[in-house]
């Protein structure tokens, strides 16, 4: 049950929790966002969603320090 950042068209990104486990070959991702919609996200398998850093992590100065690094979790922290 990790987090993942989804690509959205207003926001930008939202945070969303797997909600059950991802398998190869699954064409879907289902994923909870945080005001509780639940969604089966299309995913390529070459291409999975970014991992969300852990909550200790948001706001850390030091951008080296946290666990993941891309465009969402630059922008999120």
């Amino acid at each position: 049950y990790n987090r993942v950042w989804i690509p959205d068209n207003e926001e930008v990104w939202q945070s969303a929790e797997i909600t059950k486990n991802y398998k190869a070959g699954d064409r879907f991702l289902h994923v909870q966002l945080e005001d509780g919609t639940e969604l089966n996200y299309p995913v390529d398998p070459a291409a999975l969603p970014p991992l969300r850093n852990p909550d200790i992590l948001v706001g850390e100065n030091d951008l080296t320090a946290l666990s993941y690094l891309h465009e969402p979790a630059v922008l999120h922290n």
